[in-house]
């Protein structure tokens, strides 16, 4: 697989998750002075869940209990976040060497809470959320070594072609070269 098809795949992950994140703020936002305790129970009985079952008991007591002042602040974490995934999402479709060091990190953050919770209690998802981590870090790391082991290759005059495919980096034009 091509450096950039790798460095798309993982852009379109970020862009979906930025774009998810952005949706349940503006469904924050539409709970904004609602009875969202009415609303968590047409929820609840719309998909044939028993209200008194432990998770449909915890999410309408968390809704009785939401203010308004919590969705905006609930509202604009989600925005700042999905702005954050959009623009990793757009730095790393367009070859951008810090969407590359957001990814590795924000992608590594979540590994040690991933261990803890597959320690607790295994499940397929939780196990497929932290490979997909670790192979996002793992494909950044080496993403980010390529380009470097690239740039001192250029650097050093062993890079003859004028561009490379997959790292959004140019060989500088041979005119460009030359001391004014």
């Amino acid at each position: 697989m091509k450096l950039e098809t790798g460095l798309r795949t993982i852009a379109i992950i970020e862009a979906a998750k930025g774009g998810l994140i952005l949706l349940a703020g503006f469904g924050a936002l539409s709970l904004v002075d609602r009875d969202v305790a009415d609303v968590a129970t047409r929820i609840l009985h719309r998909f044939h869940l028993n209200p008194a079952s432990r998770y449909p008991a915890i999410f309408l007591d968390a809704a009785e209990n939401v203010t308004d002042p919590q969705l905006w602040t609930l509202a604009a974490f989600a925005f700042f976040y999905a702005t954050v995934r959009l623009s990793e999402g757009w730095g790393l479709w367009k070859g951008r060497v810090w969407a590359e060091w957001l990814a590795a990190i924000s992608s590594a953050v979540y590994i040690p809470i991933e261990i803890y919770e597959i320690a607790q209690h295994a499940t397929w998802i939780k196990w497929m959320t932290f490979a997909i981590n670790v192979f996002i870090v793992l494909y950044m790391v080496y993403a980010l070594r390529r380009r470097k082991a690239i740039l001192a290759s250029l650097a050093a005059g062993s890079v003859s072609s004028p561009g490379i495919s997959g790292v959004g980096v140019s060989a500088p034009k041979p005119s460009t070269l030359t001391p004014d």
